[in-house]
C-alpha cells in the first residue's frame, strides 16, 4: 500500500499551535470539491500528485494563490486516512472508522480531483502521464506521493496475515488484527519489529509494544509475556534525549531489545519469525511467537523509481531547505516521498507546507526562495494508555520543543493531545 491517500503515522505538533486558529475559523466553511473524473482539462497551473496530508494541504494553499479551477490533485483512493490514529486502533483505544473520511470530503472546494494513478513523470516537457495514456501538463508540479509498504519483501507475507497472532499497524487491512492478537495472547514471546529501510514514523513500531505491555499488565497476563523489540537499528531512537528516556522505560518494564535484527521471514503456520543478524550477514535466528507485530520494509512509490525527478534510490530530489527540486525549478516535493534527511511524519509535512508555500510564492514571482525548513519533525511516543513522551527535533537530531517543560517525561496531557486534539486539528485545520 502506498501512502497515496494515507498520511504518515505521527501527529502534527509544533505546527498544530498555529493551525488551531485558522482551523476554528474555517469550521463552518466545509465545501464540496468538483466531481471526481479522469481529467477535466489537460493543463493546470498547479498539478499536485497525491491526495494525502501533503497533497491536500498544498492544494488548499495553491487554490488561494491561483484559483481553484487552476489546481488539480491526482489521487486514485476513495478514502483518506489519518494514520497516526492507527497506533491507538491497534492497541484497542480507538476505532478504525474514526481514522477515515471520503477523499471528496477533504478535497478543497473547487479544486479538481482527478481520480487516477500517475504512471510516469516527464518534467522536461512539463507533463505527467496517467492511466489510460492520459497526459496532463502543468506550469508547477507538487509531488506528494508518500511512501510504499513492501510486506512482500518478507518471505511468507502478506499471506501470513491470514493466520492469527500476527498484525501490523501500518496497513488498514491488518491494524485490527494487531488488536485481535493482543487480546488473544496467552503466554510466550511477543515480538515487535523494525525493518532495515526508511519508515514513516520511526517511533510507531515501539509504541504498540508499550501499549501491549500496558494491556497485559491490566489484564493480568504480563508475567506470561516475554516482550522483545527486534530492531534493525543500533539505537532505540535517533535523538539521545528521548532515547535515554525510552531506555529507562524499557528497563523498568522488563522488555528485551535485540539490536541489528531484521525480519526476513514469517512462518505463520508454525508461529515462527526469522531474523537476520545484520552484524553477521547471512546468519539467521528463529523465534517462536505468541504475538508478532510487523513493521514492513518501505520505499519510494514505483512511479518514482528511475524517474527524472528522483535520486538514485527513488526519492524526490529536493533542496532540503526550500523543498524546490534540485534540477527542475518548477517542481517541488513534500512529505514521505522526498529525500529530506528527517523523519517521515505528518508533523514534518505540516512544517514543510508553510515553507513550501513561501518557496512557491517567490518562484511564481521569479524570485529566489528565502524561507528555510529546519528539518522539524515530531513523534508523540505513546508509552501507555494515558502517557506520551513528546519528541520534537530537527535535521541535526537536536530537540526542537514546543513547550517550556521537559518533553522527555511521560505526560497525560501529551497523550490527550495525541489522541484527541491532533486528529481535530488535522481534519479541521491542516487539510484546510
Amino acid at each position: 500500500m502506498s501512502a497515496i491517500g494515507v498520511v504518515s503515522c505521527c501527529s502534527c505538533l509544533r505546527p498544530g499551535v498555529w493551525l488551531l486558529k485558522p482551523g476554528m475559523q474555517k469550521m463552518s466553511s466545509f465545501g464540496l470539491h468538483t466531481a471526481a473524473r479522469c481529467a477535466a482539462k489537460d493543463y493546470y497551473e498547479v498539478l499536485v500528485l497525491g491526495g494525502g496530508a501533503g497533497g491536500i494541504t498544498m492544494s488548499a494553499r495553491m487554490k488561494r494563490k491561483v484559483g481553484a479551477g487552476n489546481v488539480a490533485v491526482v489521487e486514485p483512493s476513495k478514502t483518506h486516512y489519518y494514520q497516526p490514529l492507527w497506533t491507538l486502533v491497534g492497541g484497542g483505544a480507538k476505532q478504525l472508522a474514526t481514522s477515515a473520511r471520503p477523499t471528496g470530503s477533504v478535497m478543497p472546494e473547487g479544486v479538481e480531483w482527478i481520480k487516477s494513478q500517475v504512471t510516469a513523470l516527464d518534467p522536461d516537457k512539463n507533463c505527467v502521464w496517467l492511466e489510460n495514456d492520459i497526459k496532463i501538463s502543468y506550469k508547477y508540479l507538487i509531488i506528494a506521493l508518500g511512501i510504499s509498504l513492501h510486506y512482500e519483501k518478507i518471505k511468507g507475507l502478506p499471506e501470513g496475515f491470514h493466520h492469527p497472532k500476527i498484525g501490523s499497524n501500518y496497513s488498514v487491512h491488518t491494524v485490527e488484527k494487531t488488536w485481535k492478537a493482543l487480546q488473544d495472547f496467552k503466554e510466550g514471546n511477543a515480538i515487535f519489529t523494525f525493518p532495515n529501510t526508511p519508515v514513516k514514523c520511526a517511533g510507531a513500531p515501539q509504541k504498540i509494544m508499550y501499549l501491549s505491555e500496558a494491556y497485559w499488565r491490566k489484564t493480568g497476563k504480563r508475567s506470561k509475556a516475554n516482550i522483545m523489540f527486534n530492531t534493525s537499528l543500533g539505537v532505540i531512537f535517533g535523538v539521545k534525549k528521548y532515547a535515554d528516556a525510552l531506555l529507562e522505560i524499557i528497563k523498568e518494564r522488563n522488555i528485551a531489545v535485540n539490536y541489528k535484527r531484521n525480519l526476513v521471514e514469517v512462518r505463520a503456520d508454525k508461529q515462527e519469525a526469522v531474523f537476520e543478524n545484520l552484524d553477521k550477514p547471512g546468519v539467521t535466528e528463529v523465534h517462536q511467537y505468541e504475538m508478532l507485530h510487523v513493521t514492513p520494509p518501505m520505499g519510494p512509490p514505483d512511479v518514482l523509481i528511475n524517474s527524472p525527478v528522483s535520486d538514485e534510490i527513488g526519492w524526490v530530489d529536493v533542496d532540503k531547505e526550500t523543498l524546490q527540486h534540485k534540477k527542475y525549478p518548477n517542481v517541488f516535493g513534500i512529505g514521505d516521498c522526498t529525500n529530506l534527511p528527517t523523519s517521515k511524519t505528518a508533523a514534518a509535512v505540516a512544517a514543510q507546507s508553510g515553507v513550501l508555500d513561501k518557496t512557491i510564492s517567490l518562484v511564481m514571482k521569479n524570485q529566489l526562495p528565502t524561507k528555510k525548513y529546519d528539518g522539524y519533525t515530531s513523534c508523540p511516543l505513546v508509552t501507555g494508555y494515558n502517557k506520551v513522551i513528546l519528541a520534537e527535533f530537527d535535521y541535526d537530531a537536536q530537540p526542537l520543543e514546543t513547550f517550556p517543560i521537559d518533553q522527555s517525561k511521560e505526560r497525560v496531557t501529551m497523550y490527550h493531545m495525541k489522541a484527541d486534539m491532533m486528529p481535530f486539528l488535522y481534519w479541521n485545520a491542516l487539510l484546510k
